[in-house]
Parts: structure tokens; C-alpha cells; sequence
């Protein structure tokens, strides 16, 4: 057998791995969107066998020798070419999964499918002990997952490396620690004008359905493709990819709340115009999708933020925003209503939060995270230490479970380690779009006529269709010339909101 057809034989195997995640993820979608209440038990059974399938599948011996065989020839080619990087990044991806076994993938799966139903149940009655059994018992795993793995410093280490690849807790920390510094003192000058902003105008009544179609109508403007793609409701809002032609979006709404909806949809629709955006090429490979949480949550956080925060797009949008909800914005103009969007005030809920905050309540989890899995906080004790570490941080204690530690579904699915991703996601995607003005100096201009396919186009060339070739600091150099740096973000901070407080 030649090395073209070693290659073709690796690639349908590892098509035939993607198949089985991507039958997992369509049960884990109808989960959370359309499943009887009652079809949880059966639906952990069947998530466990498949997740287990798909593991067995991929550390299979036969897998293992092609890559090896393969590992001298790659090291010859083009760092960045199709084949090279397919090597590189499913060696990366087995050396890790050959050392987890395919019970415990089996027992993770299994665990986290129950454990969601108990979330939903305690987030609806703001019960943690309804979902303390589920959540001791994910985080001992997770901590067997991690020890399988292996790391060099910190058990953390393992579980953030499955989301944001290369990147150590260490390194986090001191990013952290960095923003932090220039956060919190900002935070307070800006709780000393608190009264500049008023945002009593985004709790009147909104009509849910038109809510919904305004939505809609953005996201079609801003490239998401409905022959591609579905948006449906969900507890919580959540962006999964079944290929090239299957991305659904869910989102919530709040008939008295109307950022909830809109900017949830926003934020989803930035991680799906991402995941639609890769070569066909990298299809049912290990290259497909994103390069890494943090680099997913960059393009979320552009949307939503940079771009559908702006001044500029509600020059375009408030008439038409306007135009469906006279009565609730009758006394609004636009720049009342982007300074209520932008509204800076500690708030209980993380995807509520305005974007000066936000990080804070990504640093409370990443540390609660840490001591989770490094035992020196047990999940009994969960519900007081975050609340001790919201009035560090935020200066409010939550009411209730609800609206604290249960906020939140990642635990319930045994995504720890995910939360470090939306801060850097954040970062880079200041990063990211001061390095697309450079490149399109009338892309501002672009946006204030409601037009986004400059923007996205760009994010397609540079970013998107690369999948997960490259890692975030790669990626970051590759683009914009630098790893990832927070002087752009914080700049971008203290630049629009000291305008809009006067500081």
C-alpha cells in the first residue's frame, strides 16, 4: 500500500469516527431542544454507547500505525499544508485518547446526559442539592480523565488543554491576573457614575415572536445560511455542527428582558458562521470546526459584541428595531438606546453581563474550577464559595441558586475547563477585528449600512477556513503578526465605555 492510499484509508477511518460524534451530537441537540422529559434515561444509554463507539474507533491500533507512519513524511512537508496538519493534529488528539479508557468515556457520557436533566430540575427550583450528586460524581471523573491524560504542572492543565490546545493553566492565570489589575479599579470609577447610563428601556414588553423574527433578520443579514442551519429554543443557548450542511443555533427569550434573545442569537451566530466557514476539504476530518474554544468564542464575541454592540450597527438597526417596538422605544433614540445596551453594572448572570464585567465572573469560575478538581474545595461548599468570590469580585450575592452557581449548564455536561475560553475568546477578538480595520479601513462604514460581508468574508479567508490547523497563539501570529495580547482589549474597553461614562 503507497502512502496515497495509507492516507486515503486514514481519512476513512477517521470519517468514520467523525460520524459517530456527529450521531451523538444530533441526540445531544434533540436533548436539550425536543426530547420528552421522560426519554433521559434511555437517551444517556444511547449517548454512552455511542461516545464509547467513537473512542474504541479512534485509538484502535490500525489508526495508531497509519499515524506513525505517516509521523516522518508529515515532518517533511509544509507545517501549514492539508496533510501535515492532519497528521499533527490527530496524533495530538490520539496520544491523549490512547490513554483514556473507553469505560470511562463510556461512564463521562453516561453521567453527564443524567446529570443534565437533575441541572434543569435544580435550576428550575434553585435547588443545588438536586444536582450535587450528579456534580460530585462529574468532577471525580473528571479528575480520573485528567490523571489518565497526563500533565506536566497542574491537573487542570488536562482539562483546559481539550479546549484551548497548548495552553496551560499557568499561562491563563497570568493573563488573568493581568486583567484583573486593570479591571477591577475600572469597574469601581465606573460604579462612581453609575447614573450616566439608563437602561430601564430594555425591560419593558417585547413581543416574543417578533423578538424572535427581528433575530432572524439579523443573522440572515449577517451570513447565517437557513438552508444550512436551524434555530430552535433551548434552557440555555448553544451553538452544535453535524458537517458542512447542518449548524443549529438555539437561543432564549425574555419577553420583558430584550437582550436575551437578540444578543444570545448574535453570540450563537458567530460560532456558527465559524463552524460553516471551513474547507470542505477538512469535512468528517479531525481539521473540521474550530481551532480551539477560545478562537470559537473570539468569533461569538466579535458578533456580538464588537460588531452588534456598536454605534454603528444601531445607526442601522434602532429605526428598524424601532419600527416592530414603537411603544416599548417610543421615547429612545439611538444613542440612548447604545448606551443602554452598554450599560455597565455587576449582574448576577454571565451572558447577561456587560462586556467590562464579564470577565470578572470567567475569573471566579476558572478559580472555583482549579479547586474543584485540585480538592481544595468540595461541591458541597460550591454554592457559598461562589458567592463569597461574586461580592470579591462583583460586589452582589446572588439570592439564589439560580441565579448563581446554577447558572450555568458546562458542569452538568462535564465541560470543566471550558470557561477560561470565553475571556480569551474576548481578547482575541478585539485582536482580531482592530486587525480586519487595518486590512479594510472602511469596514466601520460597512457596518453602519448594515452590510457584513466584508467583515465575514475576511474572517473566512484568515481564520475560518483554516478549521483546527492551527492553535490560538498560532493563529493569532499568523494574522495579526503578534501571539495573543490583551493591550487591544483593554484599549478597546477603556476607549468606548470611558466615552460613555466621561472617564
Amino acid at each position: 500500500m503507497n502512502l496515497n492510499d495509507k492516507l486515503h484509508e486514514l481519512k476513512k477511518r477517521l470519517g468514520e469516527v467523525e460520524d459517530l460524534h456527529r450521531a451523538s451530537a444530533v441526540l445531544g441537540w434533540d436533548q436539550q431542544t425536543y426530547m420528552p422529559l421522560r426519554g433521559t434515561a434511555a437517551r444517556a444509554e444511547q449517548l454512552a454507547t455511542l461516545d464509547k463507539l467513537a473512542h474504541e474507533l479512534f485509538t484502535a491500533d490500525a489508526i495508531g500505525d497509519l499515524l506513525y507512519k505517516f509521523e516522518e513524511h508529515a515532518a517533511k512537508l509544509d507545517y501549514e499544508s492539508d496533510e501535515a496538519s492532519l497528521i499533527r493534529v490527530t496524533k495530538r488528539d490520539y496520544d491523549k485518547a490512547k490513554r483514556v479508557p473507553p469505560a470511562l468515556i463510556e461512564e463521562i457520557s453516561r453521567t453527564t446526559a443524567l446529570a443534565l436533566e437533575s441541572w434543569t430540575q435544580a435550576r428550575a427550583e434553585s435547588n443545588f442539592k438536586l444536582f450535587q450528586p450528579d456534580l460530585e460524581k462529574i468532577v471525580e471523573l473528571e479528575i480520573q480523565l485528567a490523571n489518565y491524560m497526563g500533565y506536566a504542572e497542574r491537573i487542570y492543565d488536562a482539562l483546559l488543554d481539550e479546549y484551548e490546545p497548548a495552553m496551560t493553566t499557568a499561562q491563563v492565570a497570568a493573563i488573568f491576573d493581568g486583567l484583573k489589575a486593570e479591571l477591577l479599579p475600572f469597574v469601581r470609577a465606573i460604579a462612581q457614575k453609575a447614573d450616566a447610563v439608563d437602561d430601564a428601556c430594555l425591560h419593558r414588553e417585547y413581543d416574543e415572536q417578533k423578538q424572535w423574527n427581528f433575530g432572524i433578520d439579523v443573522i440572515k443579514r449577517m451570513g447565517f445560511d437557513f438552508e444550512h442551519g436551524r434555530q430552535d429554543k433551548s434552557v440555555h443557548p448553544f451553538t452544535t455542527h453535524f458537517g458542512l450542511g447542518d449548524t443549529r443555533i438555539t437561543t432564549r427569550v425574555d419577553k420583558q428582558f430584550l437582550p436575551m434573545a437578540l444578543f444570545g442569537t448574535i453570540h450563537e451566530t458567530g460560532h456558527a458562521l465559524y463552524d460553516m466557514g471551513y474547507r470542505v476539504e477538512l469535512d468528517r476530518t479531525p481539521l473540521e470546526g474550530g481551532a480551539s474554544l477560545g478562537v470559537h468564542e473570539s468569533q461569538s464575541r466579535l458578533w456580538e459584541n464588537v460588531v452588534g454592540r456598536s454605534r454603528g450597527f444601531w445607526k442601522f438597526y434602532f429605526p428598524r428595531l424601532r419600527a416592530e417596538f414603537p411603544q416599548a422605544l417610543h421615547d429612545q433614540d439611538v444613542e440612548s438606546f447604545y448606551r443602554a445596551i452598554n450599560k455597565v453594572q455587576p449582574s448576577f448572570i454571565r451572558v447577561e453581563a456587560d462586556e467590562v464585567t464579564y470577565s470578572l465572573h470567567i475569573l471566579l469560575r476558572f478559580e472555583l474550577e482549579n479547586d474543584l478538581v485540585e480538592r481544595k474545595l468540595k461541591v458541597a461548599d460550591l454554592p457559598e464559595a461562589w458567592n463569597a468570590k461574586m461580592r470579591e469580585y462583583l460586589g452582589i450575592t446572588p439570592p439564589d441558586d439560580a441565579q448563581g452557581c446554577l447558572q450555568d449548564i458546562h458542569w452538568s455536561i462535564g465541560s470543566i475547563g471550558y470557561f477560561a475560553t470565553y475571556s480569551l475568546g474576548s481578547i482575541f477578538s478585539v485582536q482580531l477585528f482592530d486587525q480586519a480595520v487595518r486590512d479594510i479601513p472602511s469596514l466601520p462604514a460597512q457596518i453602519e449600512q448594515g452590510e457584513f460581508g466584508g467583515l465575514l468574508a475576511w474572517l473566512r479567508t484568515n481564520l475560518h477556513q483554516h478549521g483546527r490547523k492551527f492553535t490560538l497563539d498560532e493563529l493569532a501570529k499568523r494574522i495579526t503578526g503578534e501571539p495573543l495580547q490583551t493591550k487591544s482589549y483593554m484599549r478597546y474597553l477603556k476607549r468606548k465605555f470611558g466615552e460613555i461614562y466621561g472617564l
